[in-house]
């Protein structure tokens, strides 16, 4: 019974991707566990402040018999993320290392901040 609960919610639709995200003054960088994805396999792209990931973790063929417990997620698994500030769309690295994608983005220039007074009016 604890067997099949696992393979009806692991079998269903995508998983979503756990994410990181750091700042510092001139880029943003974004972290994720990804152990079992090929570069290949990985779909990134940007639009506008929306950041997307895509991609699929492949089991390599395991006789239902032999498994005993199955807990990780494979098949698709996609995260789209509002960035918190505007990103430049050109120079975005991405890199695959130990199962940890990081994406670098380039923060774009930002104006200055300005304080706006409210005034009563009356």
């Amino acid at each position: 019974m604890e067997k099949e609960k696992n393979q009806t919610w692991l079998n269903k639709g995508e998983g979503e991707l756990s994410l990181d995200i750091f700042e510092d003054e001139k880029q943003l960088i974004v972290k994720a566990p990804i152990a079992g994805t090929k570069p290949e396999d990985l779909n990134i792209s940007i639009n506008n402040d929306l950041l997307t990931i895509q991609g699929e973790r492949r089991l390599e063929e395991v006789e239902e018999k032999n498994c005993l417990y199955q807990e990780c997620f494979w098949g698709k698994f996609s995260r789209s993320v509002v960035l918190p500030v505007e990103v430049k769309a050109q120079g975005i690295k991405a890199s695959l290392k130990d199962g940890i994608l990081t994406i670098v983005l380039s923060k774009a220039k930002q104006t200055k901040s300005k304080v706006i007074k409210v005034k009563n009016k009356e």
